[in-house]
């Protein structure tokens, strides 16, 4: 049962992944991403999600130290985008967000996408990286079942985490079967649908348990063991996000979510993504 901010689930490679983390996609580097993560530290997140493409790498940097919680304590993602992906690549990319976020380890470092015929030797670089000490665990995001296929049918490490768009619209279902069965663990980003949130029966969930919809989401994905980052800016709905920790949605209310599934997406669809 998760019952507190600070659970974490444990990775196949054995290292502890906090349940819930704080996504900055969108936020702008300097003060909105410093205040963004130095609030959800001191709100008790230990888990802080970027990739170099946000262009605010540095800005998290500065709000991990500000935040005042011990490096030990927390879980810091970043990811390696499209144009850097290849071996070599990938390790000078590697270089320069461990430079901007001013940190010695990532926790996890992630593909951002599966870039048709780069993404084996990008995986090849992790996998360096990975055994050398300069990451704890490795892991992709967007990545379709097939994809993950083809990774693991040439790969000496499993990828320890599959982050891709998941929410009640879009709840993943093969995907996460499959997830499961390789003790991949899956990762949710978008999971407020960028705020589409009204929906009858999300409001109906809300008013049930004294919630907000996104509280009931967000909960949803917990008790699916779905690692979850909402991203906001704002310290009130950062604090809120956090507060979920102090009820559960009964299996028949999972059910009412589960099958609000569409497989609607709000972000790219990974098979046919403009890279």
């Amino acid at each position: 049962m998760i019952q507190h901010i600070s659970d974490s689930t444990v990775l196949h490679n054995g290292v502890k992944m906090p349940w819930l983390g704080l996504g900055v996609w969108k936020t702008k580097d300097g003060d909105e991403v410093i205040q963004s993560v130095k609030t959800a530290i001191q709100a008790g997140y230990r888990s802080i999600d970027t990739a170099a493409a946000y262009n605010n790498e540095a800005g998290v940097g500065a709000g991990i130290k500000e935040g005042g919680a011990a490096r030990e304590e927390l879980f810091i993602t970043t990811k390696v985008w499209n144009a850097d992906q290849g071996y070599d690549s990938t390790l000078r990319a590697f270089e320069e967000s461990r430079r901007k976020l001013d940190l010695e380890v990532i926790d996890l470092y992630l593909i951002h996408w599966p870039v048709q015929g780069k993404y084996k030797d990008t995986w090849r670089a992790l996998e360096k990286l990975y055994k050398d000490g300069a990451v704890r665990a490795i892991g992709v995001s967007n990545f379709q079942v097939h994809h993950l296929e083809e990774l693991l049918a040439g790969s000496e490490v499993v990828p320890m985490v599959n982050q891709v768009e998941c929410h009640p619209r879009l709840t993943q279902q093969e995907l996460r079967s499959f997830c499961a069965a390789h003790r991949i663990q899956l990762e949710a980003w978008s999971p407020l649908m960028q705020g589409n949130l009204d929906i009858p029966v999300l409001t109906e969930l809300a008013a049930k348990y004294g919630k907000s919809a996104a509280q009931i989401i967000l909960r949803w994905d917990l008790q699916n063991g779905i690692v979850t980052i909402p991203k906001s800016v704002t310290e009130a709905r950062i604090r809120e996000n956090g507060n979920i920790f102090d009820f559960s949605l009964s299996e028949e209310d999972i059910a009412k979510l589960d099958a609000l599934n569409e497989n609607h997406r709000f972000g790219p669809d990974p098979d046919n993504f403009n890279f």
